[in-house]
């Protein structure tokens, strides 16, 4: 292979690499802002106050504590990702029971929690029943 094939290659290859890298950072961008809507919408119908913390991270999460009616203090279990493999199963675990609860502060059923924790699909269209739907 000639010198100049070989940087006119590395050079597609790193294109494709910024594409995906641009694809990536966009569908993470609508992801969040669905979230936020969500999580806003859900924080208006229980009345919780300060609804407005759903758009600024970690502080959405004490505002699901709020939500579900759990001590703010359920926060510091983000602490947990520093802790290997036990710490993602932790997390894993404390959003469930977060969801839990906040299902049932919409008059759902606690099981749609664990729905929305594990099931990645699911958990979309899940979260906007939650936020949207009446009760």
């Amino acid at each position: 292979m000639a010198v100049g094939t070989s940087i006119l290659v590395n050079e597609g290859l790193m294109g494709m690499l910024a594409g995906a890298l641009v694809a990536v950072l966009i569908i993470g961008v609508i992801f969040y802002v669905f979230f936020a809507l969500a999580l806003m919408a859900i924080a208006k119908k229980t009345k919780t106050e300060n609804a407005w913390l759903a758009w600024i991270p970690i502080a959405n999460i004490y505002l699901m504590t709020q939500v579900a009616k759990v001590s703010g203090w359920y926060t510091t279990g983000l602490l947990l990702v520093f802790v290997p493999i036990i710490g993602s199963i932790a997390i894993a675990a404390l959003f469930c029971y977060l969801w839990w609860k906040i299902a049932e502060a919409r008059n759902r059923p606690g099981w749609w929690g664990i729905l929305i924790g594990l099931v990645p699909i699911v958990n979309l269209v899940m979260i906007g029943m939650l936020a949207w739907s009446d009760n």
